[in-house]
């Protein structure tokens, strides 16, 4: 879901059948509130109309719970408790966790806090499951209006700093790393804190050829707008911080979505809303058009353009809401509304200054698919024996399911495994002889998807099994009737591959239907179900959000868990993710790893013959190849950056390692250009950044042509597994 290729994983969505009370679902990014509404500043504006939240009037501004809030936590507590796989009590010891967390998840760069405030949240410590509990939640919001003040402080102070030029000759550094730091127990220690931090800013600017005048202005601009941002928080925002804050106290994938939230989530999960088409993001105060997506009423009218900004919202004939300075989240929620109503825009085109006449777009909202999201295609030529070899590439980004379209009875509703049968389909036609399914990033999405999607590979069987909180035990068949590829096949992973996706490829492993190949995935292996809250809402009272919470565990045939380890590729490809710092492993209230009982499934061992083939075959060509070589020196150079956790703010020691750093990659990138006989840049800057070879899908490619070719017996089986004469194959 949510930038599925640089985000955390999704986990798994089962889509309910009858009366069932809830779906298994995936939680979004790891995190809190803030990490939601900064995706939600980036999504498209479509959707259902909800009243804008009301923000905070300034920095001043005391939050309390809500009467709502107060149910929700009630709710939540009691869901959480009775329903978690763990089955663990809410307790002082979950309340030690929560606080830890919550304080985190506010200042988890300790430049905030002072330790004097944290020894007063000390009093919290073992209450906040009574809190919880009861609803009483007046010390998460003391704690949140302290952090307020704090902040205040500190973004003031950063502007009072530019009135004064730092010394960029000084010998000394930023420490941009402090999750391990004391907190300070001073303001003084806070007050240098904050002057590095800025005349970190500013040495960024300096070096991108600001004036000293120049990058006060634009900095003084950029502090104006957290403080602005800061004073737009609501107590809802607060409250889904802190919720999370608890739910991921008992895993990682339990979390809490306000109705807002979970709106953006139903959208990422169907790739489809009711709205204009348009991706929107905030610049200097205005809502920006980003781009317009193809085939939507913005599109088809062809008033909007990239870069315009809109200045006005007003629903049908009625009266225009000045949006100027409001929050993006807020914009998107006057701009949706159900398909087709009309919304008019005032809009203020492209580079046109502010107070010029502006103009007025009238769209009449319309489903709108997101198809930039959805499984794609590919074809690479490869040579062998003389001869050219096409290979058929599908990128998956997500296991997406239009559930509501498919509940409501439509007959093409959009869905991961339908589209990657029409994409084999359409890769027949153009003969080609193997196929790569690209999950790489691919963080997971409907459970009915991956199972669906195993089965347009593998024979009838079982897919994945499932172990429930009360310890059911589900076996998932394969729900294809039809294998829609009996050809070579491999799967390519990496440390983002999650869930679903790791569902689908250790299928394609267990049942030795081809290769997975790649990077260790994930490691995720709950599952999660979704409970919508307002249906416990009692009288008519809405907008208590969303729940998803850990009731499961999934298995794969053989019987392992994927819970930490993940899918082990059988052929090792490099990757720039640090397995130790991404991944289950890496999360502290992360489920244990467990086996269980295997199944039968008919698994064959051919294909698993071929590897040591194959890898021998691999290493000769990745030592030739001149981009393989190139990324795994940019790797290189990526690790040895990784670990450092300061930088210089000497203007002349960083100009000095900016110049060495883009020089070492200038000489990799025009070493590999030489190899290919291209011509050498002058500058990183002239660079293409299209020209630079996704070298591991390269390789990927070449690994699949080479089992088509590499073992006889294995084609053998191929042909005797594929559809017999009068099945349909699609």
């Amino acid at each position: 879901m949510y930038q599925s290729r640089n985000g955390q994983p999704r986990g798994l969505v089962r889509a309910p059948a009858g009366n069932e009370p809830g779906l298994r679902i995936r939680p979004l990014r790891v995190g809190f509130a803030v990490g939601l509404l900064a995706v939600a500043a980036g999504l498209l504006a479509g959707g259902a109309h909800a009243p804008v939240a009301e923000a905070a009037a300034n920095a001043d501004t005391r939050f309390e719970a809500t009467e709502r809030q107060r149910r929700v936590s009630k709710l939540v507590s009691n869901v959480i408790e009775r329903s978690h796989y763990r089955q663990s009590p809410i307790n002082d010891p979950v309340s030690s966790l929560v606080l830890d967390r919550y304080i985190e998840a506010l200042d988890g760069t300790r430049s905030y806090f002072l330790a004097s405030d944290i020894a007063e949240f000390e009093r919290y410590r073992y209450k906040l499951d009574d809190a919880v509990l009861a609803g009483e939640l007046e010390p998460v919001f003391e704690i949140y209006n302290r952090f307020q003040t704090r902040n205040q402080e500190r973004v003031d102070h950063a502007i009072a700093l530019l009135d004064q030029e730092p010394d960029f000759t000084l010998d000394e550094n930023f420490v941009f790393d402090r999750s391990d730091t004391p907190w300070a127990t001073t303001s003084a220690e806070l007050d240098d804190l904050w002057r590095r931090r800025v005349k970190n800013d500013a040495l960024s600017l300096i070096m991108a050829d600001k004036t000293w005048a120049e990058a006060r202005e634009i900095l003084a601009q950029r502090y104006e707008r957290v403080l602005k941002r800061t004073e737009q928080v609501t107590s809802d925002d607060i409250f889904e911080i802190f919720m999370n804050s608890f739910a991921h106290v008992f895993d990682p994938h339990s979390s809490y979505f306000s109705p807002r939230n979970s709106e953006e989530y139903r959208i990422q999960m169907s790739l489809s809303y009711e709205g204009i088409g348009a991706s929107l993001q905030l610049v200097d105060d205005y809502v920006t058009i980003l781009n317009v997506l193809p085939g939507g009423p913005a599109a088809v009218s062809g008033e909007l353009k990239a870069n315009d900004r809109i200045i006005g919202v007003a629903e049908g004939d009625g009266k225009f809401v000045d949006v100027i300075g409001w929050r993006l989240d807020d914009v998107v929620q006057l701009i949706r509304g159900k398909g087709g109503t009309v919304v008019r825009l005032q809009v203020l085109p492209s580079g046109a200054a502010p107070g010029s006449p502006e103009t007025i777009v009238s769209l009449t909202r319309n489903k709108v698919t997101l198809e930039a999201q959805a499984a794609q295609k590919e074809v690479r030529t490869i040579r062998r024996g003389g001869r050219d070899v096409k290979i058929g590439v599908i990128d998956v980004p997500s296991f997406y399911q239009d559930f509501n379209a498919r509940a409501a009875g439509e007959q093409d509703f959009r869905s991961t495994t339908r589209d990657v049968r029409r994409l084999i389909e359409e890769l027949r036609a153009e003969s080609v002889e193997g196929l790569v399914l690209d999950l790489r990033g691919n963080g997971g999405g409907h459970l009915s998807e991956a199972t669906g999607l195993s089965g347009l590979f593998i024979p009838d069987g079982p897919v994945v099994q499932l172990r429930e909180t009360g310890g059911r035990i589900e076996v998932l068949d394969d729900p294809e009737p039809n294998v829609a590829w009996d050809g070579p096949l491999v799967v390519l992973v990496d440390r983002y591959s999650a869930s679903a996706s790791e569902i689908f490829a250790a299928a394609i492993q267990d049942y030795g239907r081809g290769l997975v190949i790649g990077q260790r995935t994930y490691g995720k292996g709950s599952v999660q179900n979704l409970y919508p809250l307002d249906r416990y809402a009692v009288g008519s009272d809405p907008g208590f959000g969303q729940l998803t919470v850990t009731i499961g565990k999934y298995y794969r045939v053989t019987g392992e868990s994927t819970q930490h380890r993940g899918v082990n590729p059988d052929i090792l490809l490099p990757s720039a993710i640090d397995a130790e710092e991404i991944g289950e492993s890496s999360r502290e209230s992360a489920l244990p790893w467990d086996r269980i009982r295997s199944v039968d499934f008919g698994g064959d061992a051919t294909v698993n013959g071929a590897v040591e083939q194959l890898v021998r075959l691999h290493d000769t060509r990745v030592g030739i190849d001149p981009d393989y070589q190139a990324l795994l020196r940019e790797i290189e150079a990526y690790e040895s950056m990784r670990s450092r956790k300061s930088v210089s703010l000497n203007l002349e020691q960083r100009i000095a390692e900016r110049d060495r750093l883009e020089s070492e990659r200038l000489a990799r990138e025009n070493a590999r250009r030489r190899a290919h006989g291209l011509e050498p840049v002058d500058s990183l800057e002239n660079l293409d950044e299209e020209e630079v070879p996704d070298a591991v899908l390269s390789e990927a490619a070449q690994i699949v042509a080479d089992l088509g070719t590499v073992d006889g017996t294995y084609l053998s089986r191929l042909k005797e597994t594929a559809p017999k004469d009068g099945e349909k194959t699609l």
